[in-house]
């Protein structure tokens, strides 16, 4: 209470203060400019002394003075001719410079260039056929005629791990079958003698090993095995081994595609009619 009761007074006094400042600063503002009318009269009437020239003259009589010697004055002045208008040049723009509407419009132009341009090439990279060097490429694995002999030596499997791949014989006497089981990619390959199949179990992925005494595929993961071309004989997989397109080039060598992965044959499909031809790599796990 005690520190309102001093407070209060200042702002009083303060608030005053600045109420007469602002008062007396108006007045001033008003009078700026104004002449009151004793002003003026005495001005009129008041008798100047110019010297020993002339007589004392009243203030109007000198006003008259001066504006009768300004129009002597102008009549001496010689008008010079008008000048003729100078012909049109046009600017340089690049001297005039680029206005902001000029500077936006450009800038809308060039990033719709840019945009377009970024599209054009992504289309151009979309079509192009790619560059690819690991799996994911076409590979030549050579002549048909010394892959199968690779296969006769490795007791009928060859395994290619650029390709991830599995290579086996495909039997002449079953390719009837086979034109009315595959498509026309898949036959490429058997109609020469050969199969390209992809190492990975379709059940779960894992990759299959041979297993030579039975001359199946034979998964170790959960027991799927599958004959010599891939067809599934037994375990949980959902179809045969998948394989990869392929081409035979003009000089007989095969290639494989390993961008082209096409789905195993349904569960069922026995083309080759193998059977087991040894003991099982699984053992008695193997259903």
């Amino acid at each position: 209470m005690a520190v309102l009761a001093i407070v209060i007074p200042i702002l009083v006094v303060a608030a005053a203060i600045l109420l007469f400042a602002s008062y007396r600063r108006r007045d001033t503002r008003a009078a700026t400019g104004h002449l009151s009318r004793e002003t003026r009269s005495r001005d009129t009437h008041e008798v100047i002394d110019v010297g020993d020239e002339t007589d004392a003259l009243s203030g109007r009589e000198v006003e008259k003075a001066a504006a009768l010697a300004r129009r002597d004055a102008e009549k001496d002045l010689v008008r010079s001719e008008a000048a003729l208008p100078a012909e049109w040049v046009e600017p340089d723009p690049e001297a005039v410079g680029v206005s902001r509407r000029q500077f936006f419009n450009r800038s809308i132009v060039a990033f719709m260039g840019l945009g377009l341009s970024g599209f054009g090439a992504a289309v151009i990279a979309f079509l192009w056929p790619p560059f690819v060097t690991g799996f994911g490429a076409d590979f030549n694995l050579g002549e048909v005629d010394d892959l199968k002999a690779q296969v006769r030596d490795n007791n009928g499997f060859l395994y290619r791990p650029e390709a991830r791949a599995w290579l086996t014989e495909y039997p002449v006497e079953a390719l009837e079958k086979a034109r009315a089981t595959y498509s026309a990619t898949e036959l490429v390959s058997m109609e020469v003698g050969l199969i390209a199949l992809f190492q990975k179990c379709p059940h779960l992925g894992c990759r299959v090993p041979e297993c030579v005494p039975s001359q199946f595929f034979e998964c170790p993961c959960h027991g799927s095995r599958y004959n010599r071309v891939g067809e599934k004989r037994a375990g949980p997989a959902p179809r045969g081994m998948d394989r990869f397109g392929t081409s035979v080039t003009g000089g007989n060598e095969l290639v494989v595609q390993t961008s082209v992965i096409i789905q195993g044959p349904a569960i069922g499909t026995n083309t080759t009619g193998q059977e087991p031809e040894g003991p099982s790599c699984l053992g008695d796990s193997s259903h």
